[in-house]
């Protein structure tokens, strides 16, 4: 059973690809996918490109060309929510896309076709996946030590946004995250996508979880915050879930 890690940032996976066994590079659909042998697991890996388009694109080659049989997304995010703070780790629940909004034909937010505006993830896999969360901000306080991180690192576990757009205005974040919750989606963070590889998961019937690291606050310092924050600790976070996340599987 073929397990694809996916990512939207090299700099979220180049530790992941040095460490494989036997890799084979491949290109397909103009992006390149690594196949080996991950902590035991048969893996693919790929990075998604950025924005819902090229996520949906991506998923789809994976699970139609590659066989994977449950897709996980290791990346970054805008934190919006009380509490959620850069170094802390969100493991998706379910999605929303921010930018949906096909009314007065449908509510906002709903997804035309789907009934639905929120895609929930796998709750098994999304379980792993907390436990695997939860080890790494735990190393992240001990010998991993990660000094741009808040002092006490928090795993939350609820609702992801995704869309078109980098948040990264406090007002914007402020106006997005208050539309959202008075209508019911409390959402904790913000990325760009997320929400089009739960869709395509869905549609093929292929179980999916996703963890957002926190790398900026989604306001005016996003930009800065965003571009250390990657360069710095995206890739050591990534190995260190993915890891403890194949070890469980």
């Amino acid at each position: 059973m073929t397990t694809a890690i996916l990512s939207a940032l090299a700099e979220e996976q180049s530790g992941l690809v040095a460490t494989m066994l036997q890799p084979q590079r491949r290109v397909h659909a103009g992006r390149v996918f690594w196949t080996g042998s991950l902590h035991g697991k048969d893996v693919v890996l790929a990075l998604s490109g950025i924005g819902k388009v090229a996520a949906a694109t991506t998923a789809t080659a994976l699970i139609e060309r590659f066989g994977a049989a449950r897709i996980v997304f290791t990346g970054v995010a805008g934190g919006v929510g009380d509490g959620v703070r850069v170094g802390d780790v969100v493991v998706a629940q379910d999605y929303v896309q921010h930018d949906m909004d096909a009314s007065p034909l449908f509510a906002r937010w709903e997804l035309p076709g789907y009934a639905r505006a929120r895609l929930a993830c796998d709750v098994g896999l999304s379980a792993i996946l907390l436990e695997a969360a939860r080890a790494c901000v735990a190393s992240a306080q001990g010998p991993f030590d990660l000094k741009t991180a808040s002092p006490a690192l928090q795993v939350h576990h609820g609702l992801m946004a995704s869309g078109d757009r980098f948040v990264s205005a406090a007002h914007e974040s402020d106006r997005l995250r208050a539309a959202l919750r008075e209508a019911g989606h409390d959402v904790l963070a913000v990325e760009m996508e997320g929400a089009a590889v739960a869709q395509v998961c869905l549609d093929y019937g292929v179980p999916f979880a996703a963890v957002r690291t926190i790398s900026d606050r989604a306001d005016d310092a996003a930009h800065g915050d965003f571009a250390l924050f990657v360069q710095t600790v995206a890739s050591r976070y990534a190995d260190h879930m993915v890891r403890a996340f194949l070890q469980r599987l």
